[in-house]
């Protein structure tokens, strides 16, 4: 109880990307743009979904909620950055660091187990294309999606339990642009050997089990592909997975260069650099990607906009 008052009376100061003043109007202004491009492009992807019927498919379902979890952990982070480059000093209250930091990891995890969901659903689409409205009805992907949310509130719950436990005395200058894990570890002076496990086994499973999860459906679905006899036919299936395969790649690429690089190798700058990455242009990315290399998505748009011009 002594650590919890005493965390709970606990301010933090948020460094920021830059302490160049020269660079602060320009990064404001580049990170304006692009949280206004990831609000209008996942807002965007989420209504186009809920308004064509021809988009109310398992894997669309799927990329919605792909939407809804970027918008929001986008939100979470890039307006405290925005605030940031235009204030001298960004502080916040312990609780508020730690809500963030809650907020955060519930969505940055649900990610993770979403894009697993969303490969084995490509696999039963290409691999069992005749049950995949059994195997993947609408009760199966609810069920999906609730397994998908209650991971990231169990890892985030974890986390942010036991780094409420920690004792933060001296200065409170959190070396990061927003309450992470890591930079917060860094400030504490009691020990983080507890924090330090559950990174690495909690981490390690939500980083390890979703990439595995991808890479065996993968082989089975590239194994199936192989056998179509014709060109076109392999072409399209190629297609339906190429974007959801950029996303893995990206995603997974960024949080484990964040999270599991050699400690030798930890540098602030790297790891800001890591984080903007997967805080801000994740979130943009992924509907333009789905939005650009989507057949489907691109001729409901066109046919909305079309609708939208002739009336």
């Amino acid at each position: 109880m002594a650590t919890t008052n005493h965390s709970s009376m606990t301010y933090f100061i948020l460094e920021g990307l830059t302490k160049h003043p020269e660079l602060q109007l320009p990064l404001f202004l580049l990170f304006l743009g692009i949280y206004v491009v990831t609000v209008v492009g996942n807002l965007g992807m989420i209504l186009l979904i809920a308004i064509t019927s021809q988009l109310h498919s398992p894997m669309y379902y799927f990329l919605s909620h792909l939407s809804f979890i970027d918008l929001c952990y986008s939100t979470v982070i890039t307006p405290k950055m925005l605030v940031n480059f235009v204030s001298e000093k960004n502080i916040l209250s312990f609780l508020e660091c730690m809500t963030q930091l809650y907020c955060f990891l519930i969505f940055v995890i649900a990610e993770g187990y979403l894009l697993t969901a969303m490969a084995y659903d490509r696999y039963v689409a290409i691999c069992s294309p005749l049950l995949y409205n059994v195997v993947m009805s609408h009760k199966v992907c609810s069920i999906m999606m609730a397994v998908v949310y209650s991971l990231g509130l169990f890892g985030a719950t974890v986390h942010t339990t036991h780094m409420s436990m920690l004792s933060f005395c001296g200065p409170h200058l959190v070396r990061h642009y927003f309450c992470d894990i890591l930079p917060l570890m860094a400030l504490s002076c009691s020990s983080t050997r507890i924090n330090e496990i559950l990174l690495f086994i909690i981490g390690g499973v939500n980083t390890l089990a979703p990439t595995l999860a991808v890479l065996i459906s993968y082989a089975f679905i590239l194994s199936s592909i192989l056998r179509i006899r014709s060109a076109k036919g392999r072409s399209k299936a190629f297609g339906t997975c190429s974007s959801h395969l950029m996303a893995v790649g990206i995603f997974f690429g960024s949080i484990t260069f964040m999270y599991f690089k050699p400690p030798s190798s930890n540098t602030m700058d790297q790891e800001k650099v890591s984080s903007v990455f997967y805080t801000t242009v994740i979130p943009m990315l992924n509907p333009l990607i789905y939005s650009l290399r989507n057949k489907d998505v691109k001729y409901a748009l066109q046919r909305l906009v079309g609708e939208k011009s002739a009336s």
